[in-house]
Order: structure tokens, then sequence, then C-alpha cells
């Protein structure tokens, strides 16, 4: 069997909240340099590195589809792949409002993805990887919950489903 691939979109939030903050994470240092000191410390030296690394490490982690491969979710990244086993999934349901009210425990919140740990009400602590709210799938595990974006909810679920024992 060869592993189905779903593409990963980003909904038009996405874009901009990326937009903007690539724009600003590339101005600062810009402006630090037109202001450079003659002997520059090593703090001012750090301000202006540190801004294009945050984008670099933003852009590593981005997400850019799921592969579903025998009993593996694969979240495709640029060059690299995280591997979630599938054992123990009882439920795989399609939900546009599962992150909503969310706060961000660890991870990232808007820079090419929401990536990382979060927590709300309806779904307590969950992972996410997602691109595109609206097209969320909740995944739950005993003891753990996911929420993927792949952009077609149903189909991912139809599969994910025939592996629900």
């Amino acid at each position: 069997m060869h592993p189905v691939v779903f593409q990963a979109p980003w909904s038009r939030q996405l874009k901009i909240i990326s937009l903007l903050s690539a724009a600003l994470l590339l101005a600062i240092p810009v402006i630090l340099l037109a202001k450079s000191p003659q002997t520059p410390s090593l703090l001012f030296s750090l301000a202006i590195a540190l801004p294009p690394v945050i984008l670099l490490l933003g852009a590593g982690f981005s997400i850019r589809g799921y592969s579903l491969d025998h009993n593996r979710l694969q979240i495709l990244r640029p060059g690299w792949k995280t591997s979630i086993s599938l054992e123990g999934l009882h439920e795989a349901k399609a939900d546009p409002a599962a992150m909503q009210g969310s706060v961000r425990i660890f991870g990232n919140s808007g820079l090419f993805g929401y990536i990382g740990l979060f927590q709300n009400k309806p779904l307590g602590r969950f992972r996410a990887f997602a691109t595109d709210q609206q097209k969320a799938v909740v995944l739950r595990f005993p003891g753990k919950t996911l929420v993927i974006t792949p952009d077609n909810p149903a189909r991912m679920i139809e599969m994910l489903r025939q592996k629900i024992e």
C-alpha cells in the first residue's frame, strides 16, 4: 500500500499573520543595522541575529502536508517528518471549531502554522499541527488528542476510521 498524502492548505488568516511576522522579523535587523554603533555589544549583535533565526526555525517546523501509511500518520515538514502511531486511535472527527478559545501552552500560533501544545475547554490539552483551523480534524487516543488540518477532512476521516479497531 502506498502512502496517501494530504496537503496542508493555509488559511487567509495564517497567510496574513505569517507575512506580517516575517516582515517584522526581517525589518528589525535592518533597522538595528542602520543605527549600528561603532563597536556593537554582544547584546546588540544578538538582537540583530535572533529575528532571522526565529524566522528560519519557524519555516523549518512548518507543515507541508500529512501522509497516512500503514498505521502511522506522518506530519510532512520541509525536509523531515514527524511520525505518529495510530495505534489506540478511537475517534476521528471533523470540527471546524476545535481550536476556538485555545490557549497556547508551548508552540507557535501563527508563524507558518499553529503548531505545538494547546488547551481549551472542549478538547482539554492537545497537540496541533494545523494550517487552516476551518479544516480541523480531531484525533483522540487514550491519554492524548491531536488536531490536524488536511485539505480534504472528509477523506482523511474516512481513511482514519478504517484504522479504528
